[in-house]
């Protein structure tokens, strides 16, 4: 299968998405509103105000990422491979009055956007849509300025490895980790894979060296490490809740952005 044609089924399965008004597709709560940094930065990564920051929503269509930004008081960019994902960002912001830029494009071609345009670059799970993470990394290491934060969420390898039913010693690995190929979807959906996987998305398996190793050598330090914890010991068998308390569904990654001479001098900090 050619990129172009990956683009084009991953870009139909978030348009059909976005117009069933999939939970991941549904803007934030009055609530969630009132209080932002509360709900997108648990970790404190982001120093306890945004007030004026330029930040680029990537990969980030659906009308919730940007409205919670925007509620912060950021400058948003929103960027997205979907245009009805896009039209949800462009409804909230009308009904909320907040200003943002809409671009439509894939998260590895960031051409119309300016070099050293953004503070901070936000990055949701998307990098499994692309067959490499290099030219996204380019592509942000280009686009935020010297210093800046890029905090990204990704799927992790082993989740994309394993299967979704539980048997006597957990849940199996069945896929190869060293594979150019898209990860076949589950053979049986059940209630896990429903919340892991994308149905009809085409997703590749990104190793830690991809994820890290590309990440630094695209120009990043790595500052902080974390997986979202979403298991639960009593949780039903086969349930997203169960599976995680095997194998951690994600990671998120908080990385600085270093100029030219930061990274001649800091060359040990690369190398994790």
């Amino acid at each position: 299968m050619n990129h172009d044609a990956t683009l084009n089924i991953n870009r139909r399965v978030y348009d059909r998405m976005a117009d069933a008004g999939n939970p991941l597709c549904r803007p934030a709560s009055e609530a969630e509103l009132a209080n932002p940094l509360a709900v997108v930065d648990q970790a404190g990564w982001l120093g306890g105000s945004i007030r004026g920051k330029r930040v680029l929503c990537l990969a980030a269509g659906g009308g919730r990422q940007s409205s919670l930004y925007a509620a912060a008081g950021a400058v948003v960019t929103v960027v997205d491979l979907s245009g009805a994902m896009l039209e949800l960002d462009r409804r909230v912001a009308a009904e909320r009055g907040y200003k943002m830029r809409l671009l439509q494009t894939s998260m590895e071609d960031l051409s119309g956007l300016p070099t050293s345009e953004f503070d901070i670059v936000i990055h949701p799970v998307s990098t499994c849509y692309v067959p490499s993470v290099a030219p996204v990394f380019a592509e942000v290491a280009r686009v935020i300025c010297p210093g800046g934060l890029y905090i990204s969420q990704h799927k992790q390898p082993t989740s994309l490895q394993s299967n979704y039913q539980r048997g006597a010693g957990g849940y199996s690995v069945t896929h190869s980790y060293y594979r150019d190929t898209p990860v076949p979807p589950p053979a049986t959906p059940s209630v896990s894979s429903q919340r892991l996987r994308e149905t009809g998305a085409v997703e590749y398996l990104h190793r830690w060296e991809d994820l890290v190793g590309l990440m630094c050598r695209s120009g990043f330090v790595i500052e902080d490490l974390i997986e979202p914890l979403h298991a639960k010991p009593d949780a039903a068998l086969n349930t997203f809740a169960d599976r995680a308390n095997f194998i951690p569904p994600y990671v998120r990654i908080k990385a600085r952005r270093i100029g030219t001479d930061q990274q001649e001098s800091s060359g040990r900090k690369l190398i994790l």
